[in-house]
């Protein structure tokens, strides 16, 4: 086969190109330029949008002896994963842009442009296995590491796009992967993981999100208020410093009447009113998701598992779909479920589509 290889840089993208190079496919790698300034969103080692990171990409391509460029998508993944995750944070919601830009960019933006090209596929460092079912369609499991599982991430392609995808580190673990890449004189073998969101510097959400919004911000402040008394325990300084189930940095000056710790439960932008409460106010027992997007055949009902965030554990789930929508009843209550979040579901190891969360009802009081 073709094959377009992602080289991000770092160390799964690398042997996923040599292994591509090694099993005889034709592998072209590309690093995708998304900051036209790279100290514009971050700097240093642990994102995936710095001028070292085409460098080291650059060399491993080298090393593997396959061609290598840049795809500058600098435009698009601003419109689509930057601008949608201000936008999101400004009504309230905890998006999640790692989603977004497998959904947007890496198999919708990258995957087009390598089909025009003439190419078969694109080939990822993501952790997942793919496999041919018994009806002939390809599906998507959880990798062999479960630590490092990426199956999240990948929960919105569909099938086109998972019949162009080629993942191949789904069987091998991490340390396997890191022992691979020196034993080929990769320089990235010991090169640290990525972490937080690649564009937002220092991992300050918060910050980042008050200087990018500016004026477009819902409110610069406003009140912190008790749910179980009404009473108003501190001030903020807008509503997109916080998400859903947070406990730090919350400020609150008189203490809870019960004495119990209080955690970020309903955030409202327009009034700016952050309402706070106890642990056990977080409890989520139903989930409404919009946007559904489908690995493989629309399931009118599925007992299996879903997954609330990327490195969360799955809660048993009972999932209807209904209109342009699923209905999730969690037979595990989960907690501090946000909207905009995406839930995952599985059916055992293999992923039947994600959706976004737009309702999550708590356990009544």
């Amino acid at each position: 086969m073709k094959i377009l290889a992602a080289m991000s840089g770092g160390v799964d993208s690398a042997v996923a190109a040599a292994r591509a190079a090694e099993a005889g496919h034709d592998v072209t790698g590309i690093h995708l330029a998304l900051s036209r300034n790279p100290q514009s969103y971050r700097s240093g080692a642990r994102g995936c949008c710095t001028i070292e990171d085409s460098n080291d990409a650059r060399r491993a391509a080298d090393v593997i002896g396959i061609p290598f460029y840049v795809w500058d998508l600098s435009d698009r993944f601003h419109e689509d994963v930057v601008e949608d995750f201000m936008d999101e944070y400004a009504a309230g919601r905890t998006p999640n842009p790692c989603l977004r830009c497998n959904e947007k960019i890496k198999f919708a933006a990258v995957l087009d442009r390598a089909l025009a090209l003439g190419f078969d596929a694109v080939a990822t460092g993501h952790y997942a296995q793919l496999r041919t079912g018994p009806d002939g369609l390809i599906e998507m499991h959880r990798a062999v590491d479960h630590g490092k599982d990426q199956s999240y991430v990948l929960g919105v392609l569909d099938q086109q796009q998972l019949a162009h995808s080629v993942f191949p580190l789904g069987d091998s673990t991490k340390d396997d992967v890191r022992r691979e890449a020196a034993a080929r004189g990769l320089l990235v073998a010991d090169k640290p993981d990525s972490h937080d969101i690649c564009f937002v510097a220092d991992g300050d959400n918060a910050g980042w999100l008050r200087e990018k919004l500016g004026d477009r911000a819902p409110n610069h402040g406003g009140d912190i208020v008790d749910e179980t008394t009404g009473a108003v325990l501190g001030q903020h300084e807008g509503t997109v410093g916080f998400t859903i189930g947070q406990r730090k940095g919350l400020r609150i000056g008189t203490p809870a009447p019960d004495g119990k710790p209080r955690f970020v439960l309903d955030i409202e932008p327009v009034s700016g009113t952050v309402t706070v409460g106890p642990r056990e106010r977080l409890a989520v027992e139903r989930l409404r998701g919009i946007r559904p997007r489908w690995c493989g055949t629309v399931p009118e009902r599925l007992e299996g598992t879903v997954q609330l965030r990327a490195h969360g554990t799955e809660h048993r789930a009972v999932a209807t779909v209904v209109d342009d929508g699923v209905e999730i009843e969690l037979l595990d209550p989960a907690y501090g479920i946000a909207p905009g979040q995406a839930a995952v579901l599985y059916d055992g190891s293999r992923v039947v589509g994600s959706a976004t969360i737009a309702v999550a009802e708590r356990v009544p009081a």
